[in-house]
């Protein structure tokens, strides 16, 4: 089992993709802030204390566990040009064993939307996770009617294989969500999203 003994860090022509510290809460919590009508129709609930330093130092030392004990690994997404915060990439319920599986989530702000940010760190981090982890098999979920999600995941080789009903609280309420998977040694050829 891969376990990093040093801060993940992952370059791409772009972007750099790196664990939170606790000197990101301005950039993060403004981001967040001013995209907040952006990200809140596909996101849990956020908590009262979402936006706060005490809220952000608690992610940033989960972050750290996490990597650690091999569960998950969150990253931020930087511009290399001038390093912005772009938004954030988590491989997450990584399993090992025989699945060899893990579940990804991402977030980009409102004003670096729809530039190919987000598809550069997730062709990374797929990279990264079949390479360097060794996983088998990635998923993602994201709500039916999020197109622009959909689009990226199936950009990224991922394949959409069903839907789950109540899958996630988004937002406060239970929400069906479409799945997808991109396999490692992918034998499926082509399928068509529902």
């Amino acid at each position: 089992m891969f376990l990093p003994r040093r801060k993940i860090r992952i370059e791409t022509e772009r972007l750099t993709l790196r664990q939170p510290v606790l000197t990101d809460f301005r950039d993060w919590s403004t981001l967040r802030k001013d995209s907040a009508e952006f990200l809140v129709p596909w996101e849990p609930q956020w908590a009262p204390d979402h936006l706060s330093r005490k809220g952000f130092a608690n992610r940033v030392y989960w972050v750290q566990r996490s990597i650690s004990s091999g569960a998950a690994i969150p990253l931020f997404l930087f511009r290399r040009e001038d390093e912005c915060l772009l938004g954030a990439i988590t491989l997450d319920n990584i399993r090992r064993g025989p699945a060899q599986a893990g579940t990804l989530g991402y977030w980009t702000g409102a004003p670096h939307a729809r530039q190919g940010y987000m598809r550069e760190a997730l062709q990374a981090m797929v990279h990264y996770a079949f390479g360097r982890l060794d996983l088998s098999r990635l998923e993602a979920a994201c709500l039916p009617e999020n197109a622009p999600s959909r689009r990226l995941l199936e950009s990224c080789g991922f394949k959409y294989e069903g839907v789950a009903q109540s899958y996630l609280q988004i937002n406060g309420r239970w929400r069906t969500h479409v799945l997808y998977a991109a396999l490692r040694a992918d034998r499926r050829g082509r399928t068509d999203a529902g």
